[in-house]
């Protein structure tokens, strides 16, 4: 049985959150060469995963659509922040060794969270 919308949600968050690096201090995510800024946007993805929390735990139901902007951001950060220096490769980041990447950052990952059932 595929798991619903919210399981899934669920699922993502926990996804970004292992692989990002959320844990770490400011000074160590700014690099000096920064074509974005990794803190900002870290910042940024903290609050939409923390409302998305929020909403869950009030009984939102996410769409697909929810789903897919979720990780499309987190995998444009994860992105941004390679690029800059300080992001953790997903092989070493914490719950990599379940698996744990950035959801989509593999077209399998992207069609697993797409193929859940809404109505399920």
């Amino acid at each position: 049985m595929k798991p619903d919308t919210r399981t899934a949600m669920r699922h993502l968050i926990r996804q970004v959150r292992a692989a990002l690096p959320f844990d770490l201090p400011g000074a160590q995510v700014c690099s000096e060469d920064c074509r974005g800024c990794s803190q900002k946007l870290l910042s940024y993805l903290e609050t939409e995963l923390e409302d998305w929390e929020r909403r869950l735990q009030q009984g939102e139901r996410p769409d697909f659509g929810d789903l897919d902007r979720l990780a499309g951001t987190a995998r444009k950060i994860h992105g941004v922040l390679q690029r800059n220096g300080p992001a953790r490769p997903a092989a070493a980041a914490p719950g990599a060794e379940s698996g744990a990447a950035i959801p989509g950052s593999e077209a399998s990952n992207l069609r697993r969270v797409a193929s859940f059932d809404a109505g399920a």
